[in-house]
């Protein structure tokens, strides 16, 4: 078995030396200023400050793969949790739930901490990554990293509008231009009622789900109330703190948001189903929700066990609701969290089994069976992977040459970077960008079409203003015209970009590389020391 391994493990190597390097689409002719823009990068990329001052510049598109309740600071919850009136254990190191007018011994008032340094930072370190140190009691970065959501829990279902706000106003600072939000929009306790009624059958494989979505089609209604009376409100309180509408706008209401619906997969099977049907309901009926996915952590037991009738679960829907949009996490694991068994086969089964057009992290892809096969296909199918370069590291350990992210763009696959949870990793876009090019050594044209392919395999509504995924090729109806500029734009592309969402994204996105070009030039912070 070990002889098969290494002879996989050796043909992706001769797949990624033997291949044609990939290269960047040429940039259309209004960003005449390219060539001058990529040498004053080449001078830049080896001097940190100047690299950060560039990169938070730069328009990134899109961020394909943030989680809303990872995206928030914990210094905000403890905020919001103050303002609740509610305590934390100063023991576990958690917000609690009820209100606390005389705390218990090892409980202080949130409102409190500002005042006890050493209180703060506990806390601030336990909701987070912030100076995470391995210890007796807490070893590693994988358990500290999801460990930071129970304690944070009590006060998030309040405030998910302020979490959207700071989600929304983080990616107009970073120039992102499309946040793809991962959000779970009805309570588990909803759920749960729903489900008592409801009577599912025991679940154990894909046989037993024709039952089991009988008996959940008189509460599908109810499901698709719940889901957008719960995401109003979470906008309507943005917009508020925003203060979208007025002259004091924050620049976050510019920044386009949409949400998929994202089921937790540690869960018994009939719950993960339940929230698979409300997921899939709550799409059909609201565009605000364009995806599904599947998260939490994949080396869970229950997740391993259950891993593929999940996927099981996603191909039966997907016949149900037809058209609805996967992007799933797979291959989130590595050899020391899991058996070899359990890491064979979760991307292949997320694409082939339950039709994810999208992969979150794919970080396992070399101990898949036949990962030469499977990057192959991925490339030739088109199916984009969502690199999260920080977390990768913060909770697998994988990065710089171990991270299989030059492999993917060797092989040909479409890659795109995004932040995953920039609140709990104390990261954002600009920093997964900085990542990527001091360690892979990124040129100004790769910058572009990571930037570029971000937007292009988004889920938002629309065509694309590319032809068959050829980033820079426009589609005729745009033909002759410059991207990004109005000047001489023909009757029927303005009336293609009003119609499609996705290219009028991607229109304005080469306005911004041209504007970008132009400030960086006649930036003199830029120019470094001789």
């Amino acid at each position: 078995m070990m002889f098969f391994r290494l002879c996989a493990l050796l043909s992706v190597c001769f797949l990624a030396l033997s291949a044609e390097p990939v290269s960047a689409e040429p940039l259309p002719p209004a960003a005449e200023s390219m060539s001058s823009v990529a040498a004053l990068f080449d001078r830049v990329k080896s001097d940190p400050v100047r690299l950060e001052l560039f990169l938070r510049a730069f328009p990134k598109g899109a961020d394909l793969h943030n989680h809303l309740s990872g995206a928030v600071y914990a210094e905000s919850f403890l905020r919001w949790a103050a303002e609740d009136g509610l305590c934390v254990s100063l023991k576990n190191h958690a917000i609690l739930s009820a209100h606390c007018p005389k705390p218990a011994e090892g409980q202080a008032l949130a409102e409190t901490l500002p005042s006890r340094e050493d209180d703060w930072n506990e806390m601030v370190n336990a909701l987070s990554m912030r100076n995470f140190i391995p210890t007796e009691h807490d070893r590693s970065g994988h358990d500290h990293f999801f460990s930071t959501f129970l304690r944070f829990t009590a006060v998030e279902q309040r405030h998910q509008g302020d979490m959207l706000a700071e989600a929304a106003e983080r990616a107009a600072r970073d120039n992102v231009q499309y946040l793809e939000l991962q959000i779970a929009p009805i309570s588990f306790d909803a759920l749960a009622e729903m489900m008592k009624s409801a009577a599912l059958p025991p679940l154990k494989s894909e046989a037993d789900l024709d039952h089991a979505y009988e008996a959940l089609k008189p509460v599908l209604g109810r499901m698709a109330a719940l889901s957008r009376a719960s995401m109003d409100e979470m906008e309507v309180r943005a917009r508020e703190v925003m203060r979208c509408g007025t002259a004091q706008a924050s620049a976050g209401c510019r920044v386009t948001i949409r949400y998929q619906y994202s089921a937790l997969r540690v869960f018994p099977a009939a719950f993960v189903w339940m929230q698979l049907v409300a997921a899939y309901e709550s799409v059909k009926r609201d565009p605000r929700l364009v995806g599904v996915n599947i998260v939490a952590p994949e080396d869970d037991p229950v997740a391993l066990r259950d891993y593929d009738l999940h996927m099981q679960m996603f191909r039966y829907l997907n016949r149900v609701y037809p058209g609805t949009q996967l992007s799933l996490h797979a291959g989130e694991v590595t050899p020391s969290l899991v058996p070899l068994a359990d890491l064979d086969h979760h991307i292949r089964a997320a694409i082939d089994v339950a039709g994810a057009r999208r992969i979150g992290h794919g970080v396992d892809v070399l101990w898949e069976h036949d990962p030469v096969s499977l990057l192959k296909d991925m490339a030739r199918r088109s199916i984009l992977v969502e690199i999260n370069l920080t977390s990768n590291d913060e909770i697998l350990g994988v990065k710089g040459s171990r991270h299989p992210f030059s492999l993917y763009r060797q092989a040909g696959v479409p890659v795109a970077l995004s932040t995953d949870d920039e609140g709990v990793s104390r990261s954002d876009l600009t920093q997964e960008y900085v990542r990527a090019v001091t360690s892979y050594h990124l040129d100004y044209p790769s910058l572009v079409q990571l930037s570029r392919t971000g937007l292009e395999y988004g889920f938002m509504q629309g065509e694309s203003l590319w032809v068959g995924h050829h980033l820079g090729q426009v589609v005729p109806a745009c033909a002759g015209g410059t991207p990004g500029h109005e000047d001489g734009m023909s009757r029927p592309c303005h009336d293609f970009l009003q119609k499609n969402l996705k290219a009028r994204l991607q229109w304005q996105l080469e306005g911004a590389f041209h504007t970008f070009g132009q400030d960086v030039l006649n930036n003199p912070l830029l120019i470094p020391p001789q």
